[in-house]
């Protein structure tokens, strides 16, 4: 078992994280972790709200020995005592991540160096190729690494680009997005109102973050560093009023002339990419096609494979371009978009870079493909 620290906890991604390694196989919570003000207190005292009320966002109930766990400050607590640190820390992430990755991996939903040259962006099976620029990482004195989750708004989009890339090649990339409300945060979050009736057509720096993950996330590794893809990608990026999930409309330009049921086949082959990996989060198929045109749809579909897999719909050729195929994706933005994203890249990596006694031994990375 791999002990872990989740650093900060109580919060609502913090939560998430606590809903996916508390019973899971591979790793024991050992540390939770949050600001001065939670440290001391039981994490059940930790997460009520002014009125004594328990604000858990998490799924599922929290285990009784997570209630009794009492929460520790994140400034201060030993990086040596534990072998991977999960962080869904906001306000000075890049500090303290990297206090735990001189010593430990730290595998994180925030973005404090998702946009580094020596950080890659690691989503399974859409850039395993990337996974040795973490030992690029040792350049900075760590022993451990930082391994960034996309923002979640990139995170499904990549996912239905790579098969497509793969068989047909890319020219462009349109995307137009209907994000969540959850994808705002609690704090300060979005005012209920002005989302009734309404849809909220910006969300600052959301596209530039979407065309800079695409293009590094399936960007080619020549050995050194990434080399980022080419192609123009083209976002609009707008909130709606969903609780969860994040719909996308797609328009991608293949180098290849392309049909729809190419396309159906390399993606549904594409899907099946984890199935031999035998990780605990990882959904039977990463991508789910639906072959009903009012399909995906966030109240019907974002719980598919626990939130795990990317939901395709209306696949169909463009009228106006003669290589372009359209579709629309819905990916969950706190499920796969986030802390369970994370769990399962952090899986994919105990699977290539660890020995099974590498939990014993403190080890630094080892990039010699062994498995667990």
């Amino acid at each position: 078992m791999y002990k872990v620290a989740i650093l900060g906890s109580t919060g609502m991604v913090g939560q998430q994280f606590i809903s996916g390694l508390q019973n899971h196989p591979w790793v024991e919570v050992s540390c939770l972790a949050a600001s001065e003000r939670s440290a001391g207190k039981k994490y059940i005292d930790a997460i009520k709200n002014s009125a004594g009320s328990i604000q858990w966002f998490g799924e599922g109930e929290i285990n009784e020995n997570i209630k009794g766990m009492t929460v520790k400050n994140v400034n201060e607590i030993d990086p040596t005592e534990f072998d991977i640190a999960y962080s869904a820390l906001e306000a000075g992430a890049a500090q303290i991540e990297s206090k735990f990755a001189e010593h430990i991996p730290v595998l994180s939903t925030a973005s404090a160096y998702r946009y580094e040259e020596d950080v890659p962006i690691l989503i399974p099976t859409v850039n395993d190729e990337h996974v040795p620029l973490l030992e690029k990482q040792k350049k900075r004195g760590w022993k451990g690494f930082v391994a960034p989750q996309a923002n979640c708004t990139t995170t499904g989009l990549v996912i239905t680009l790579k098969p497509i890339l793969d068989e047909f090649g890319i020219d462009s990339v349109v995307i137009t997005s209907l994000q969540a409300v959850s994808g705002a945060g609690r704090n300060p979050g979005i005012p209920l109102f002005d989302l009734v009736d309404n849809i909220i057509p910006y969300i600052p720096k959301e596209e530039e973050k979407v065309s800079i993950e695409l293009k590094k996330i399936l960007g080619s590794y020549n050995g050194n560093s990434i080399v980022n893809a080419k192609y123009n990608v083209s976002a609009t990026c707008t909130r709606v009023g969903v609780l969860d999930g994040h719909t996308e409309s797609v328009l991608v330009n293949t180098k290849k002339k392309a049909e729809i049921e190419d396309v159906i086949k390399v993606m549904d082959k594409f899907a099946n990419s984890l199935s031999d990996m035998d990780l605990p989060s990882a959904p039977k198929k990463l991508i789910t096609i639906h072959k009903d045109p009012f399909r995906p749809q966030p109240r019907l579909d974002r719980e598919l494979e626990g939130g795990m897999t990317t939901s395709v719909g209306r696949i169909r050729k463009d009228e106006v371009f003669p290589n372009g195929i359209k579709y629309v994706l819905l990916s969950h933005n706190t499920r796969m978009g986030a802390a369970k994203g994370v769990i399962l890249t952090s899986e994919m990596l105990i699977c290539l870079l660890y020995t099974s006694d590498a939990a014993d031994e403190r080890s630094s990375v080892d990039l010699g493909g062994r498995r667990i």
